[in-house]
């Protein structure tokens, strides 16, 4: 059974998964976009791409059998509070933690755990994303905001978009870098020969980190990572382009593990940002984990022999 919606003259111009973003709001786009990836929307008959600018007079079909997401329930989870008030809770997300569900993940992430905690949140990603303004990897730990409300969420976007909020990081890499500060900029994409993995593309996204370096050990580096901008696994992908990824980054690097860390050495440390409401100026910071703590007292130890 499908659903048939008429585009109309005013809607010309708008790109088609955007269009169906706006009749479908309990959607995120990227479902949307599943949706035509997979062939079950048509324009006047046709599959088309989710980039497809509307005419206006087109008649659109939709396949209302797989138009809604599934509702992801709450779950009594363990959460590290750092703030909370009636816009915005900041978290400190264990490492392991997937921050929303997936087609393969449906529960057990931070999504699942904040709709039990905090019943309310923003609406603008759609069931599957509610509050959700950035994300970290599921593998990184670390400080991250989420929003409760839509104009919450409007603005923290609006901040991270325009650097106005910033970001720190703090990573355990293999190799001694020998500069003590850098800036390392490469485009970020998906990566040609594996799309699970992302790579620096000439046709990517404008990416930019910068990094400081706070210890070096035999054979390892502690560095102090700042995004300037905010790709998918920009941190990784940029360390490793320059002979220096991260522990147990198993994803970009085949060198061997030593030490008790089951993902990245990587940690999202602080942030800093203006509350959405208030206007006030907060800066959060969540500890480094004890995983990442035992891995640099093993390297002074072993420096210390």
């Amino acid at each position: 059974m499908s659903k048939s919606l008429l585009a109309e003259a005013a809607d010309k111009g708008k790109r088609l998964d955007s269009w169906l973003n706006e009749k479908f709001p309990d959607n995120s786009r990227s479902h949307i976009q599943k949706l035509i990836s997979d062939g079950l929307v048509t324009v006047d008959g046709k599959n088309v791409k989710a980039s497809y600018k509307i005419s206006g007079g087109e008649m659109i079909d939709v396949d209302e059998g797989t138009a809604k997401e599934v509702e992801y329930l709450p779950e009594n989870l363990p959460l590290d509070i750092l703030y909370e008030d009636a816009d915005i809770i900041v978290v400190n997300k264990a490492r392991g933690m997937t921050v929303h569900p997936a087609e393969t993940v449906a529960n057990g992430t931070l999504v699942n755990a904040l709709l039990y905690h905090c019943k309310d949140l923003s609406g603008i990603n759609g069931v599957k994303r509610p509050g959700i303004v950035h994300r970290l990897d599921k593998d990184t730990s670390g400080v991250m905001v989420v929003a409760k409300n839509d104009n919450a969420h409007i603005n923290l976007a609006e901040q991270i978009k325009s650097k106005t909020a910033t970001r720190t990081y703090l990573a355990i890499v293999y190799g001694v870098v020998t500069d003590s500060k850098g800036i390392i900029t490469g485009a970020i994409g998906r990566d040609k020969n594996d799309r699970k993995k992302m790579a620096i593309t000439p046709d990517g996204k404008p990416a930019i980190t910068e990094f400081k370096v706070l210890e070096r050990f035999d054979g390892y580096t502690y560095v102090e990572c700042k995004l300037q901008t905010g790709r998918t696994h920009q941190i990784r992908v940029h360390m490793t382009a320059i002979g220096h990824p991260l522990i147990g980054d198993t994803k970009y690097t085949k060198r061997k593990n030593f030490f008790d860390i089951d993902g990245q050495a990587l940690h999202s440390h602080t942030l800093t940002l203006t509350h959405p409401v208030t206007g006030e100026v907060l800066s959060f910071t969540a500890p480094l984990p004890d995983d990442m703590k035992n891995i640099l007292t093993q390297l002074k130890s072993s420096r210390e022999k």
